[in-house]
């Protein structure tokens, strides 16, 4: 019975935990446990592969290498990305570049180039609806996901 009890207080502060990304705002890259939560959030984490955090001289960045995601289009592969680096830049305080590592691709974001093409400082948000907003906005235009990768 304890057992149970355990397993399922576990569950629901699970379940609590992803309800709100946003807890995580403010955080620092050198924050492990805050950045592997914010990940573990984000889209495609479950094939993610490793995590490394770039922390010992700035720019600070994180380099996410996933696992072989063939089921993905390109297309769906570069929202991905967007959508991630946003929150990893709206969350994150002080990390200045992420990259992306699939089997087939790579990508490199800076929060420089992201907040350009949002035309928006991503550090601003305050709730997720708002950052979900953006997001939606700006990926609803294929051309304008096609011109971020243009660079």
């Amino acid at each position: 019975m304890l057992f149970v009890l355990i397993v399922l207080s576990g569950c629901s502060q699970n379940a609590d935990s992803k309800a709100d990304i946003f807890q995580y705002k403010n955080s620092y890259i050198g924050d492990n446990s805050a950045v592997g939560n914010i990940v573990n959030q984000l889209n495609d984490s479950n094939e993610l592969k490793q995590i490394s955090l770039h922390t010992k001289e700035q720019p600070y960045g994180i380099t996410l290498e996933y696992n072989d995601i063939t089921a993905k289009s390109d297309k769906e592969i570069k929202k991905t990305v967007i959508e991630n680096a946003t929150y990893l830049f709206a969350l994150i305080q002080n990390v200045d570049w992420v990259t992306f590592k699939f089997s087939a691709n790579e990508f490199a974001v800076t929060k420089t180039e992201i907040q350009h093409w949002y035309n928006n400082q991503l550090d601003g948000f305050e709730n997720e609806e708002d950052l979900k907003k953006l997001i939606k906005d700006h990926l609803n235009s294929e051309d304008s996901v096609n011109q971020f990768f243009r660079k």
